[in-house]
């Protein structure tokens, strides 16, 4: 029986959620049709400008993206503090840059007086807007309507676009975290179409390694779709080095990351299968992961897990809390958490 989405994603178990969407018709979302010869690829800008769009009105950032031909996937953190943070003026401001809002919200963000009746109206709309602004649903709800509304303009045509809702998958802990990030950013190098991190178009780790090397002038360089991307908001940072207590973005030294990712994607590329380099990453010895179950998670990790991924003892809680029985992927729980 199908899970409602409201159980499916709990900010209150965990910020972090992998999500995915695919194109339903033949139709590519973006990249190139070789039967047609027609280009898609300007749709991956839509697509990246979009979420960093939301995500500055959102209380959500964006850990990792990847955009592929017929389909996409995010890494996602709700940002609980700064939702419950936000003052009524900020929630009406904020709801307004996507939506028509309401007359009486319009007054009251103009400083104007209100009757009683409008001012119960007020309170009932900043309390909902409130709530809808740390939603994975109302998040994907206006990504992924922007996107099907200008994609069917330019195909001159009608009708669904993505074959439905979005999928998610709740990442209890840090290993999992890291496990789908690093699934998520290698999808170009595990498809085959790209063969380095540098040539992994339209990929969190691409933007990630331009703003390293060149800090001011990185946004200059991801395509003409993405200019004027500076007044967006940035991905969420690594911030291993800050406490447990402190720690507000992903839990990771950036180096020791992109150390890890590197010598995965040498592991997983298909034209040098079961390659794998002398030197250990720190990442790998610090958590007690082999090589293989690594590896095994970097190609699979979507397939591995069906809505939930963590430790599986606080997977069968999580499920419990859902009204179900059965969780998919203790083994390959206990392999990224052999302790």
């Amino acid at each position: 029986m199908t899970t409602a989405r409201r159980q499916l994603i709990d900010a209150e178990s965990t910020p972090f959620y992998h999500v995915i969407n695919r194109c339903v018709r033949r139709a590519f979302l973006c990249g190139e049709d070789a039967l047609s010869g027609r280009s898609y690829e300007h749709r991956r800008g839509w697509i990246v400008d979009k979420i960093r769009q939301l995500s500055s009105v959102f209380c959500i950032d964006v850990c990792s993206y990847a955009i592929m031909s017929n389909h996409y996937h995010l890494v996602l953190k709700i940002d609980l503090m700064a939702q419950k943070a936000l003052s009524p003026f900020e929630i009406i401001e904020r709801w307004t840059r996507l939506f028509c809002g309401n007359p009486a919200a319009a007054k009251f963000l103009n400083g104007e007086s209100l009757s009683e009746s409008e001012r119960i109206l007020v309170d009932s709309l900043i309390s909902d807007w409130q709530e809808r602004l740390g939603s994975i649903s109302w998040f994907m709800r206006c990504l992924n309507e922007e996107i099907a509304r200008k994609a069917n303009r330019e195909d001159d045509c009608k009708g669904v676009f993505w074959e439905g809702r979005f999928k998610s998958q709740a990442l209890l802990d840090e290993q999992a975290l890291l496990a789908c990030m690093m699934y998520v950013d290698l999808n170009p190098i595990r498809a085959g179409v790209a063969d380095s991190l540098q040539s992994s178009d339209y990929t969190s780790i691409q933007e990630r390694i331009a703003e390293l090397k060149e800090p001011q002038s990185a946004n200059s360089s991801k395509g003409p779709a993405q200019e004027n991307s500076t007044s967006l908001k940035p991905l969420l940072p690594f911030d291993g080095a800050a406490t447990a207590a402190e720690q507000s973005g992903i839990p990771f030294h950036f180096s020791d990351y992109l150390e890890l990712i590197d010598w995965t994607g040498r592991a997983v590329r298909s034209d040098k299968r079961g390659f794998i380099a002398a030197s250990r990453p720190r990442l790998l010895l610090e958590l007690g992961i082999s090589d293989d179950a690594w590896i095994t998670s970097a190609k699979e990790f979507r397939r591995q897990y069906s809505g939930i991924s963590g430790r599986w003892e606080a997977m069968c809680t999580m499920k419990a809390k859902t009204g179900g029985k059965w969780c998919r992927g203790k083994q390959y729980s206990c392999a990224i958490h052999p302790n």
